[in-house]
């Protein structure tokens, strides 16, 4: 036991208790260096709950976070590649996997879905400004920037709304300012605009009817509308377990974010300053110059000097004791480009996007850079599936409801009850680093039985039944023309029967 100081033994004297309490801690915090404070490092005392913190900063930091992204180059390439990964160019894609009793898959169905399903990405929203592509990469970037984004699900005919589409469904879609994160009010479980169970689950959300900063509608506390949670998506970055709302992605690089903005752009003024030429002349003490030769204005004021510098330039009207001196802020700085990358590597493991990406620095062996995508891939995927979770499938699913409920697409007889909805979510997949070594790769994978060629193609991105009828369509035009192709079945097989010295004439041919 260590030795009682004077506030332990006062402490002690008015209560045993807690004096024994107090030796108990200071011997606990013994055991971990960690957990005990000094002069050379900083000690944190906030022990404050998750939504009490998301509180006091969340709102904050998304400020500065969509300010870096609308005047910063790397912030904004940061969000891009995130979301270019997350979402792709085309979105997520949905294949239909509804089945039968037996287990198989309902082709007849599913074809109908993907029919309905294609006709409602054109405008699946209530602007119907954005394609579905859009809408992905919209939320999936307010997700990551703000820490949290939302979509209020309308299903069936609504006052004043046009679906646009076959299919009586459209999304709401709005940022997570329009839920007020000051509202509060325990007597209803409202919680940071949220009302919630006793278990926490939210049951529903209050929005503003109009967005609180438009500028034009001033947003008040009686603006705010009550929307069921079965109607809202609600798609949060939370760090906590028992976090309501979510905080930005930039939330622990932001700090070092705006030190690399404000240092690159001092040493772009440095660098543009040296690339001016700027001299001046040094003049020697008082007493070696002569104050009559020195040029003057009318009002007998000493004018300055203008030297003309120019290729060749023979300076010989310098007076006794004067000199030239050349301005030099020792710009570029040859250190910038080591520095930067040190502080670019720190910042994409803060963020989770390669260092390659941010940078726009692929230098490296094909080996290096693989790995590289190898481990931030799984990054990349792991966001993918919680977008997908979140996001994505209770669209499609409420989709597929929307779809029977309204006689457009209603679901046969035959198809197994909970299986209506059912469906593959295909991701971005990982590129090729080199085509040729990745296909041979996936060629003997496929030809040893440890991988199909369904596989092969959803790895690509592509939908099997996509490119078989392309294919199928490929090869009729082919043979009504009378051309073949050495991807053709029949010529492979033409091929295989072929002596290796015929083999080589045809590929000569």
């Amino acid at each position: 036991m260590s030795k009682l100081n004077s506030i332990d033994k006062l402490v002690a004297w008015f209560s045993p208790m807690a004096g024994v309490k107090r030796q108990q801690a200071r011997k606990v915090m013994a055991y971990y260096e960690a957990a005990k404070p000094s002069r050379n490092r900083k000690f944190r005392r906030d022990q404050a709950g998750p939504n009490l913190q998301t509180e006091q900063g969340a709102v904050a930091i998304r400020t500065q976070a969509r300010h870096l992204e609308q005047n910063h180059d790397i912030a904004r390439g940061i969000l891009r590649t995130l979301v270019n990964n997350v979402v792709g160019a085309k979105g997520i894609g949905v294949e239909p996997q509804p089945r039968r009793a037996d287990g198989s898959i309902h082709k007849e169905y599913a074809t109908a879905l993907l029919e309905g399903w294609r006709d409602w990405q054109r405008h699946p929203e209530v602007t119907q400004q954005f394609h579905w592509g859009r809408v992905q990469r919209l939320v999936c970037k307010t997700w990551l920037r703000d820490g949290e984004a939302f979509s209020q699900m309308l299903l069936g005919p609504i006052p004043r709304l046009d679906h646009g589409t076959r299919i009586p469904y459209s999304l709401e879609i709005f940022e997570p300012d329009m839920v007020p994160f000051l509202l509060n009010d325990l007597a209803r479980g409202i919680r940071q605009g949220i009302e919630l169970n006793e278990w926490g689950r939210p049951r529903a959300y209050w929005v503003h009817k109009y967005h609180p900063t438009d500028g034009h509608l001033r947003a008040n506390s009686q603006d705010v509308k009550r929307v069921s949670a079965d109607r809202i998506l609600h798609i949060t970055i939370a760090d906590r377990i028992g976090q309501i709302r979510g905080v930005s992605e930039f939330a622990s690089v932001i700090t070092r974010l705006e030190d690399i903005k404000d240092y690159e752009e001092s040493e772009r003024v440095a660098a543009k300053i040296s690339a001016m030429l700027t001299a001046y002349v040094k003049r020697g003490t008082p007493e070696m110059l002569d104050p009559e030769t020195l040029p003057r204005d009318a009002e007998g004021n000493i004018e300055p000097r203008e030297i003309g510098l120019e290729a060749g330039t023979i300076v010989d009207t310098l007076q006794v004791g004067e000199e030239i001196g050349l301005i030099d802020s020792k710009r570029p700085n040859p250190n910038l480009v080591t520095f930067r990358q040190g502080q670019l590597k720190a910042l994409a493991a803060g963020v989770g996007a390669s260092y390659s990406s941010i940078a726009r620095d692929y230098n490296g062996s094909y080996s290096a850079q693989r790995q590289e995508m190898v481990e931030q891939w799984v990054h990349y995927a792991t966001l993918t599936d919680e977008f997908v979770g979140n996001f994505i499938q209770p669209v499609w699913e409420n989709f597929v409801r929307a779809a029977h409920l309204s006689g457009v697409i209603p679901i046969p007889a035959d198809v197994q009850p909970g299986t209506a909805d059912d469906a593959l979510y295909i991701g971005q997949t990982m590129p090729w680093i080199d085509p040729a070594k990745e296909s041979v790769a996936w060629l003997r994978l496929v030809r040893a039985g440890f991988a199909s060629e369904i596989e092969v193609l959803r790895k690509r991105g592509l939908n099997p039944d996509d490119t078989l009828a392309q294919i199928e369509q490929f090869r009729n035009d082919a043979k009504e023309k009378g051309l073949v192709f050495d991807s053709d079945a029949a010529w492979q097989a033409i091929v295989g029967e072929l002596t290796e010295e015929e083999k080589d004439s045809t590929d000569q041919d």
